[in-house]
């Protein structure tokens, strides 16, 4: 195996490298190691957070020989332990949202990854695949190449699925038909969850009762249905796989002792050096970063790639004087290349939770017993046992991703509304009626519709504002929105790279809805917002799923709802409950999106930022329309594609004439 080694400060100063890519996470750490695959090319890889090898609290190394040394109080993070790292600034950016008008003036956190690996070394694990219709529909906006055939060959490739071995649970799961569907051979290693609790099992088939059905193809092409999903996990260890480690077969690790490769943890970007070419584009010629309270520049031969994420990217344009040159100006910064739409085009996943009570004699295995520091320690060594069990072998694994009309006799009534609203108003951004138009056919289908909601299983306490009661058992049903019509924004507010982002994702307040802004008061112009309005129905419909058999039988009776509770109850009533309490799932896209330039366009199909001669985006930015899935596998299959786009375009010319 290669050494578990990154680069020191002196072995990437005074030289100059072919291709320095900003962001050693999913999409970045992928394309690098594909990038590096060439022994002539050099690649350099800048990460803001540390490398965090053999952390604990993101792979769960040597659990046994390490558990008599851990602070309990503290305790080591298991695949389990889901949300441990947000919020601390070891592990995660914590961008905050500007308040939200339409969301009862809260901020919002944006979790991030701010470590080698990005955000699947930190995130949930679900492993999940849009539909192939969503990833289609970015090639019809005008990205010739990006569609759902690539998509699917590229994550083929990187997925390592091993199958349960009890024929019983690959029956009930229903899991034994995706072994054509995932790939079996790849680094990502994938397996579901080593234990599914009896209130998931129950939930599913409640799920069932109510005519949600079985997903037919979850990973290849249609997940619309109910499916038990797969899991970053590695089944041999039980530890997580993610960009950096892959279980020690990709990416990073076995690339650690490519002379061409280095990768330079703790190196925050400001922004990027740029020259005018005699073509009049912009050129980039080094990056400026931070290092150990040092400033220093690299010099670039080739390209840069920014694989800084959805959030970050947009900044480092912005410093680096490529955005809208009047909000630039006004944060300090020298425009070079007037390219509006900078950060512009955020949109955003949505989640609320209800929780119920269980019964006394239910299943008493959840996630949230761990934070007892006994029965930690207990099910550390069920983990370490043989077979695996406990609640760390535990995972978020149940999703129904559904049409509105699937939740709601209303469904209908507010697409309809939707269509209303949509045709009334004569001006959108650029690009934007496009966008809403897919939106709009999407869910009006007869047949197809897209999956605008999501309800996940969650095998414990996971919600607010009201706490669990100590010596009680729970459930948690997740709600969640895929396709908001709402749309954001990410800015500068100075030139200091460490000043706070305005992070603005407008949440409820869609585009779509400004016809109607000057004819209602801001209370009643949010309720006719349809972002919220499909919220409203959701939670109605995790109601009626804990009130369906099989569910309802393991559940408190008199049915017991935690959150948000019995006393939430008219439409008016959800809807602030939901404005309340929600939150994003951090999945954001499109700050950068990658659409023709006067469709609102930052990169073009070969992700090139328009006005430059090499600088590219490779990660979520990019998307020009968000879809229904988790967005780890999308970000993998941007690296691999964009790393396709560079060797086949542009290697292939530098090296070879």
């Amino acid at each position: 195996m290669a050494p578990r080694t990154t680069a020191k400060i002196h072995e990437v100063l005074n030289r100059p490298f072919d291709f320095v890519i900003v962001g050693g996470g999913t999409a970045g750490l992928c394309l690098a190691s594909r990038l590096s695959e060439d022994p002539n090319i050099s690649v350099l890889v800048l990460e803001a957070g540390s490398e965090q090898f053999d952390d604990p609290k993101l792979r769960a190394l040597n659990v046994v020989a390490e558990l008599p040394q851990a602070n309990l109080t503290l305790p080591l993070v298991l695949p389990a332990q889901y949300g441990h790292h947000f919020g601390q600034p070891e592990y995660d950016w914590a961008i905050k949202t500007t308040a939200q008008d339409f969301s009862n003036g809260r901020e919002y956190a944006l979790t991030r990854g701010r470590v080698l690996g990005g955000s699947s070394a930190i995130n949930f694990l679900c492993w999940t695949k849009p539909p192939a219709d969503e990833v289609d529909d970015w090639e019809r906006l005008g990205n010739k190449g990006w569609n759902w055939e690539t998509f699917q060959k590229n994550l083929r490739k990187l997925e390592g699925y091993q199958p349960p071995d009890d024929p019983s649970v690959t029956h009930h799961l229903n899991v034994s038909n995706l072994k054509s569907q995932l790939g079996r051979d790849g680094p990502i290693k994938l397996c579901h969850p080593a234990t599914i609790t009896e209130p998931e099992i129950k939930a599913f088939e409640a799920w069932l009762e109510l005519g949600i059905p079985r997903a037919p193809k979850p990973y290849d092409g249609d997940p619309n249905g109910a499916f038990f999903c797969a899991m970053t996990v590695d089944p041999s260890t039980y530890t997580r796989s993610y960009a950096t480690t892959a279980s020690s077969l990709a990416f990073y690790f076995p690339c650690a002792a490519r002379e061409n490769l280095n990768v330079l943890t703790s190196a925050s970007v400001n922004r990027l050096l740029t020259k005018v070419t005699q073509d009049g584009l912009l050129a980039a010629t080094g990056v400026e970063f931070v290092h150990a309270e040092q400033t220093y520049v690299v010099n670039v031969t080739m390209e840069v790639v920014l694989c800084a994420g959805a959030l970050k990217s947009p900044q480092i344009l912005e410093l680096s004087g490529i955005g809208n040159k009047t909000l630039l100006e006004a944060a300090g910064v020298n425009a070079h290349l007037n390219l509006p739409t900078v950060g512009e085009n955020l949109q955003e996943h949505m989640y609320t939770c209800l929780t119920y009570e269980l019964s006394p004699d239910a299943d008493d295995l959840a996630l949230h017993i761990l934070q007892d520091p006994q029965v930690y320690k207990e099910h550390v060594e069920k983990l370490n046992g043989h077979p695996r069990a406990g609640a760390f072998t535990l995972g978020i694994s149940g999703f129904a991703f559904v049409p509105l009309q699937a939740i709601s006799d209303r469904g209908d009534d507010i697409i309809k509304a939707a269509r209303e609203k949509f045709e009334k108003r004569e001006m959108y951004p650029p690009g934007l009626k496009e966008q809403y138009e897919l939106q709009l056919n999407r869910m009006e289908r007869t047949e197809d519709r897209a999956a605008h909601c999501e309800v996940i299983l969650y095998p414990g306490f996971f919600s607010f504002p009201n706490p669990p009661e100590d010596g009680k058992k729970y459930f948690t049903i997740i709600l969640a929105t895929n396709h908001p019509f709402s749309r954001g924004s990410i800015h500068v507010t100075s030139s200091d790279p460490a000043a706070p982002l305005s992070s603005d994702p407008r949440v409820f307040e869609e585009e779509i809805g400004d016809y109607y802004r000057e004819f209602y008061d801001a209370e009643l112009f949010a309720n006719l917002l349809v972002d919220l309005q499909v919220f409203v129905e959701l939670v109605k419909f995790g109601r009626r799923v804990a009130c369906t058999s099989p569910l309802q039988e393991v559940l408190a009776s008199p049915l017991k709802e935690v959150n948000p509770g019995p006393d939430v109850v008219t439409d008016e009533q959800i809807g602030d409950y939901i404005k309340s309490v929600c939150d994003t799932t951090y999945h954001t896209v499109g700050t950068l999106s990658m659409l023709p330039k006067e469709k609102g366009g930052v990169v073009d199909t070969e992700l090139k930022v328009y006005g430059t001669s090499n600088i590219r985006v490779a990660d979520l930015s990019i998307i020009p329309l968000h879809i229904a899935a988790h967005t780890m596998t999308t970000a993998y299959a941007i690296g691999m594609q964009a790393a396709d786009i560079i060797k086949e375009n542009i290697i292939k010319v530098h090296m070879h004439g």
